[in-house]
């Protein structure tokens, strides 16, 4: 009860705990709430093992009572009653807002479903990890080469993963794998839901050329534009590069859609290009942008993103955008501690890999996971997200299509 009091009452002080009122915004305090819970909880997730009691109890007390926000927030809808005479009547009853309602339990299934993943490991006894202090003979060709030094060395038998071993941790990855895909799919639909801050558009370029540069525009212009091949010629070798390319593009969009609706020709936003070219670029810098999240989910938030999170006045999308994220975030790191261990499973049955750094923003190398995804196709059907949250959709083929292709996308 005493926490639960601390926890609203930094939320009603807006984080301001002098009571000046100059604290933020109810719905920037709830997001940063859910934001610092899950990166107190799941901060040091660094090992593919359950969550202890303790961790998991706080997570499911506190996260259910930063929830407990959206029950209040309903809309009206008609609805029939009877009367004393027998007689219907429509009235006007309250209900949780619609995108509240479909959305809160989708991520709580997410939610559990993650947990359930780590749980999974409880009993698995084929690879475990070796302490980033240990000696390099310890450690021996599966230490890490990239630049998260500080994380465990995962290790595996002398002959690698047994074919079970393998095979269910293919399985896990391919779980997380779809609740990745649902957590980015509904933070995005949140994110494009939020309005653009005014001080956002005041800071752009006037035209997209200024935004993406000379190069990058030539690029994106030309009369038969392939996304694949644009991404080729770009420098994507770091992290900072990628999200630089990222916020160029969602600039560039912002300009072209605010050009498109200006109907004063004479304006600042103006443009003689016509508008058939200017929506034309649009979706091929929207394709681009699409790409690079798939690709890279792992990237920092655009400036964008930041902005529009920062001056959100919508209590509702707070929550949804946080959770969703968060989700996204943690999902990402399950899925790097299973690559950790696929990678040394190949690198062990494959020791002359072992001599080659590994770049965190690509995928484990191609031999390794298509045969293990061969592997694991033969044993067990691919499961899809319909199947797991129990949604019967129409494009449950195209789901299944896309499910095998899962080993691409860059982790």
């Amino acid at each position: 009860m005493e926490q639960m009091k601390e926890r609203f009452a930094k939320l009603l002080l807006g984080e301001d705990m002098s009571g000046g009122g100059k604290g933020v915004s109810s719905a920037l305090a709830l997001s940063n709430a859910i934001t610092n819970l899950a990166a107190s909880v799941f901060g040091e997730q660094w090992r593919l093992e359950p969550m202890s009691v303790e961790r998991k109890t706080r997570w499911r007390r506190e996260i259910d009572w930063l929830l407990c926000v959206t029950d209040y927030i309903v809309e009206f809808v008609a609805s029939q009653q009877k009367s004393k005479d027998g007689s219907n009547m429509e009235i006007m009853v309250t209900r949780q807002r619609n995108d509240l309602h479909m959305s809160i339990p989708a991520l709580r299934k997410l939610d559990a479903m993650l947990i359930g993943c780590l749980d999974n490991f409880k009993d698995q006894n084929e690879f475990y990890y070796v302490s980033r202090d240990a000696p390099d003979s310890e450690k021996g060709n599966t230490k890490r080469k990239d630049d998260k030094w500080w994380l465990p060395t995962a290790k595996v038998p002398p002959n690698g993963l047994s074919e079970a071993a393998r095979k269910f941790v293919q399985y896990q990855k391919d779980c997380v794998n779809q609740v990745l895909k649902a957590a980015m799919a509904i933070n995005a639909n949140v994110l494009s839901e939020m309005e653009i801050p005014e001080n956002y558009i005041e800071n752009l370029p006037k035209n997209g050329r200024a935004s993406l540069g000379d190069s990058i525009y030539r690029s994106i212009t030309v009369e038969f534009f392939d996304p694949d091949q644009f991404l080729t010629t770009m420098d994507m070798t770091s992290e900072h590069r990628i999200l630089d390319l990222k916020n160029r593009i969602e600039a560039s969009i912002v300009i072209w859609k605010r050009k498109m609706n200006q109907k004063d020709g004479k304006s600042a936003w103006g443009s003689a290009v016509s508008l058939e070219k200017r929506e034309l670029f649009e979706e091929r810098a929207e394709t681009i942008l699409l790409i690079l999240k798939q690709r890279f989910p792992g990237i920092p938030q655009s400036s964008l993103d930041i902005s529009k999170i920062q001056y959100n006045r919508d209590i509702g999308q707070a929550i949804l955008e946080s959770y969703s994220r968060i989700l996204e975030s943690l999902a990402y790191t399950v899925l790097s501690r299973i690559e950790d261990v696929l990678y040394a499973d190949y690198v062990t049955r494959n020791p002359s890999y072992a001599g080659q750094k590994r770049n965190p923003l690509m995928e484990t190398p191609q031999d390794s996971t298509t045969s293990m995804d061969e592997t694991f196709t033969e044993g067990s059907n691919s499961m899809t997200l319909s199947d797991f949250m129990g949604w019967n959709l129409e494009a449950n083929d195209e789901a299944k299509t896309e499910t095998p292709e899962a080993p691409d996308e860059t982790v």
